[in-house]
């Protein structure tokens, strides 16, 4: 790919008041994506992924530290508006942040406001009403464009996010931990969504600790541990059994069926101890 990359972390350090371990949240963390690429950030809970995220929306800063930037389009200084415009952004937590009375409509338009809702002062225009409801029939969820999120189910919802995140129609998509909440049929739809939107020529950005969901597009997988970059290369060399049983801190064997991928624990050969009765 030509041009700056999409996002460019160098040598990015944070601490988060949350975190009692005394651990920074990342730790010395560099990181480069570009637009359209398709990526995997794979990494266990707690490993720093939904700091990274943070770090790329700026809800959480970086030490100033010489050496350490968080660079967007090329460029130390950047507008989060402008990189919503080229780098949607699935998240639970936009999710919980909407009203419950909130429409799928109203969720969709939010996303031209980079906001939760629409509050009094915004005034979608008729060519944002159309781009909304276009988006929620590319999807199949027309029938949710007056129904509160509060009545939807996690895999509707979900869907509804994503027409959102698509209202720029941005060159790259950032999912996190998009299969939480989602049963079974749900989960394999979202899958089949990610693929479709990856070979329409949007860039999938997948944050996640499910193996399973990294779709046969992605052919860069990144792996996060303790806030570490523990590993950074093609799918095949990422995803072994001896990289993962590392990752994850416990023996898996990795199965492959063309370019699905998953992952199972090995039986365990130890007992255990019932005490004594």
């Amino acid at each position: 790919m030509t041009g700056a990359p999409l996002i460019e972390l160098r040598n990015v350090t944070v601490v988060r008041d949350l975190d009692r371990s005394g651990r920074p949240a990342l730790d010395d963390v560099s990181l480069s994506l570009d637009a359209r690429e398709h990526i995997c950030i794979l990494g266990p809970n707690g490993c720093g992924k939904s700091t990274l995220i943070k770090t790329i929306t700026r809800e959480c800063y970086p030490l100033a530290r010489p050496g350490s930037s968080v660079r967007i389009l090329g460029r130390d200084r950047w507008n989060v508006f402008e990189l919503r415009e080229r780098l949607g952004i699935v998240t639970p937590d936009l999710l919980a942040a909407c009203s419950t009375d909130a429409t799928g409509r109203d969720v969709v338009l939010s996303g031209f406001f980079s906001s939760t809702r629409i509050f009094r002062h915004h005034a979608p225009d008729a060519a944002q009403a159309a781009r909304a409801d276009a988006l929620l029939a590319r999807f199949g969820i027309s029938h949710l464009a007056d129904v509160a999120v509060s009545h939807m189910s996690s895999g509707e919802a979900k869907r509804v996010l994503i027409a959102r995140a698509l209202v720029h129609d941005p060159e790259s998509l950032l999912f996190d931990e998009p299969g939480n909440a989602l049963d079974i049929a749900a989960h394999a739809a979202l899958v089949d969504t990610m693929s479709q939107l990856a070979r329409a020529g949007i860039g999938v950005v997948l944050v996640t600790h499910h193996v399973s969901e990294i779709i046969p597009e992605i052919e860069r997988v990144v792996l996060l541990r303790e806030g570490r970059v523990f590993g950074d290369g093609p799918k095949r060399e990422m995803l072994t059994s001896e990289r993962l049983s590392a990752l994850f801190g416990i023996d898996v064997d990795v199965r492959r069926d063309g370019e699905r991928y998953s992952v199972e624990p090995r039986p365990r050969t130890d007992t255990i101890d019932r005490g004594s009765s």
